[in-house]
Parts: C-alpha cells; sequence; structure tokens
C-alpha cells in the first residue's frame, strides 16, 4: 500500500498524531490488543499503520492482510447488493415487503398493555422495502431485553436456533407482531437480515453468492465473506470483550471461533469478516460515486439516494429511535438506506462535513466517507462493545487536523 500524505493533502506529520494517539492511550495501556487505521483522500492513501497485537494470547502482530469480524460494519454492503438490484429494475422502494414474502401479508402491530400483555392490530399502512432498508420495520428481535414482544420472539428463535437460515428467520418472524408501526420509529435490530433475504428472493441466488458475484469480486474483496476458510485462520484476529478498569478479556478465541466453519444463517446485520484492504476498496467504490478501477458497482445517482436522509420530516435519530443504541451518535444524525448521514459539524458536534455516511461494527470496528473533502478513513480493531471508548469521534478529530489544503 502506497503511502502517499503530500498527494493527498495532508500533514503526515499531523498525520502522525493518530499514531502516537492510539499507541499512547490504547494499546501500550492494553486496553486494546491493537488495531489497523487507513485514511484516503483523493485516491490517494494518507495513512496506513498497523498498531499491536491481532492475538494477545498467542503474542501475533497485527498484520496487513489480518482478517476482523465486521459485525455490523456487514449492514452497508447488503444495502449495496439489495439496490444493485433496485438499479436492475426488480423493485421500487415503496414496495410492501409482503409482495416479495407473502407470509408477511398478515402481520399484525404489537400494544404492550399496563399488564405486560399485547394487543395485536392492524398497521397504519404495510411494511415497504424502504423501512427495511432504515431499520424501521418494527421487527422484533432487540439487542438488549425488557421489550415482551422481542423477548417472544427471541424465545421461539433460540427454540429454531440450529439450522437457522435467512429463509426460516423470515418465517419465524410472520408469527410474531410488531413493536411499531412500520415508518414510525427507527430501531436497531434484525432489518438487515430481511435485506438479505430479499437479495435472496429477487436474485433467485444465495446471499453469499450474490453477494461474492456482484461486490466482492468486482472490488477484488478476496478475503471477505461469512467464515475465515481454513487456510486464513492464521490471520484471523481473536476478539475481546471490554471489562472496566482492568485487561479486556478474551472473547472470541481465533482458533475455536465459530467463524472457521461455513454457516446456514447469513447475517446481512451482522456475518461477515474482512480485512482493511478489502473494506477500503469498498469504501473507495463508495467515495468514487460506484465505481473502482473502471469496475462500475453502484450507479452514482442511487449512491445519492442511498446517503440522502430519509427519516421522515427530515428528522434525526434523536427524534425517532427507540431502544438507544445503533452504531452511530444520535445527535444531528439523519439515516438513508444502510448508512447513517451527518447533518454537519454544528449539529453533530463532530468534524465531518454535511452529507458525509458512515456506519460502525460491534468490536469497535467503523468507516465514514466525507463526499466534500472526497476522504474516508477505516479503522479495525475487535473489542466488544463498540461504546467502551470513544474511537471514533477521536479518529475524525484527529483525521480533519492533518488536511493541509
Amino acid at each position: 500500500m502506497k503511502i502517499e500524505p503530500d498527494a493527498a493533502g495532508m500533514s503526515e506529520a499531523r498525520l502522525e498524531r493518530i499514531t502516537g494517539h492510539f499507541n499512547d492511550h490504547f494499546v501500550e495501556p492494553g486496553k486494546i490488543a491493537g488495531c489497523q487505521i487507513t485514511v484516503v483522500r483523493g485516491s490517494h492513501v494518507a495513512y496506513h499503520r498497523s498498531l499491536g497485537l491481532m492475538d494477545r494470547e498467542r503474542q501475533i502482530p497485527m498484520g496487513p492482510d489480518t482478517i476482523f469480524r465486521l459485525y455490523s460494519m456487514t449492514k452497508p454492503i447488503a444495502s449495496v447488493a439489495l439496490m444493485h438490484l433496485y438499479e436492475r429494475g426488480m423493485f421500487q422502494l415503496l414496495d410492501p415487503v409482503h409482495r416479495y414474502i407473502p407470509e408477511w401479508r398478515t402481520l399484525q402491530v404489537g400494544e404492550v398493555q399496563d399488564d405486560g400483555t399485547v394487543h395485536v392490530v392492524k398497521p397504519h399502512r404495510p411494511m415497504n422495502v424502504r423501512d427495511v432498508l432504515m431499520h424501521m420495520t418494527g421487527l422484533p428481535g432487540a439487542i438488549f431485553p425488557g421489550h415482551p414482544i422481542d423477548a417472544a420472539f427471541e424465545e421461539a428463535r433460540a427454540a429454531q436456533a440450529k439450522g437457522m437460515t435467512l429463509e426460516g428467520v423470515a418465517a419465524l418472524l410472520a408469527q410474531h407482531p410488531l413493536k411499531f408501526h412500520p415508518g414510525t420509529h427507527w430501531n436497531y435490530g434484525l432489518s438487515t437480515d430481511i435485506v438479505g433475504r430479499l437479495v435472496e428472493i429477487l436474485s433467485g441466488q444465495s446471499f453469499d453468492d450474490y453477494l461474492r458475484q456482484e461486490i466482492f469480486e468486482p472490488l477484488g474483496m478476496g478475503d471477505t465473506g461469512f467464515f475465515v476458510p481454513a487456510e486464513s485462520v492464521d490471520r484471523f484476529a481473536a476478539c475481546y470483550q471490554y471489562r472496566p478498569a482492568n485487561t479486556p478479556s478474551l472473547m472470541d478465541n481465533a482458533e475455536t471461533s465459530g467463524y472457521l466453519r461455513p454457516r446456514s444463517y447469513l447475517s446481512g446485520s451482522g456475518g461477515l469478516v474482512s480485512t482493511s484492504h478489502d473494506y477500503v476498496a469498498f469504501c473507495q467504490m463508495l467515495a468514487n460515486g460506484g465505481q473502482l478501477d473502471g469496475r462500475r458497482v453502484l450507479g452514482r445517482k442511487t449512491l445519492e439516494l442511498m446517503t440522502r436522509n430519509h427519516l421522515p420530516g427530515g428528522k434525526t435519530l434523536t427524534d425517532l429511535a427507540i431502544g438507544g443504541f445503533g452504531e452511530a451518535g444520535f445527535d444531528g444524525v439523519g439515516f438513508g438506506l444502510g448508512f447513517a448521514v451527518g447533518l454537519g459539524p454544528a449539529a453533530t458536534a463532530m468534524a465531518g462535513s454535511p452529507g458525509d455516511f458512515y456506519w460502525g461494527g460491534a468490536a469497535s470496528t467503523a468507516f465514514w466517507i466525507d463526499p466534500v473533502e472526497d476522504l474516508f478513513a477505516v479503522f479495525m480493531t475487535q473489542l466488544f462493545p463498540s461504546i467502551a471508548y470513544p474511537f471514533r469521534a477521536q479518529l475524525r478529530a484527529l483525521v480533519y487536523q492533518s488536511i493541509d489544503d
């Protein structure tokens, strides 16, 4: 990877503040085992560093081809795949989802009563495909416990977990009410798994095959997939769990991880593994308006459609989110078709530009793309949960202060 800070219009000396900050505050104190950071501007790599270890127990350094669990950084890839089919005229955003998943035609909305019982009513309108891309479906399946509709669904899902598929989870969801009327709230959960299921239904291919054929192979993302093949296990990072005031504990051993074998459940919400190299290629395609090295994955106008704030009335996640969690801040943040959308530095209280778009993953991975500055950054580490430290906001400040022109 050729590093060209001057060609990128960025200060090499000021970019080195990134190295010092993450080494001094996170790697050396043992708060994370290691990380990998890439900053690209104007298609020139301005900064790329591998810091610390990819596996603390085995003392393996972070390498240029280390494989990471993406978790929710799978979601933008899944969303691009579905919009790839939009470009082929396979659906419209306002199509009701039950047109493609017929058993959802009779979905009801559950209203939780004071005594904890659930009363079902007809939805104000059918769930549409845009709702699915935006986490505005009302589908059960929460990250945090406490809602009776979520609890009932998760209990039923656990009973059928072995061999579950996207088709199977869609069938199971048909038996459970929605938590709210579609399009009225934003709730992080299973919606992007249904993005994956819609890709399967509309394309006639399995989700993994479609991703490989239409996104990974054209972009040269050879290390991205739903499992780590045997020949690549030595490049797979360990994943750690944050512990307050203590060294993180090993959460997923790279040598025994469930990611080492193919799985039946191809989660669009969080199932992929990848490398910095591969995710940089994906981001460069997005930064280029949908193409990379002469290979077009998505049309420029489709990408513009995806990266506008689609929240009703121009509202923000602060206005519409329930459940209190997503892989982005809520203040001054809108949501598009698979991406959070920043409404400007004053609104978000972070360095950036109006219209930058981004997301992250549960193990603290993150990326953002700034079309105004023709800049993007990819941050890879493996620390769960992503709210343990403010990596993302800190990296933003460090990157933007490095711009020279």
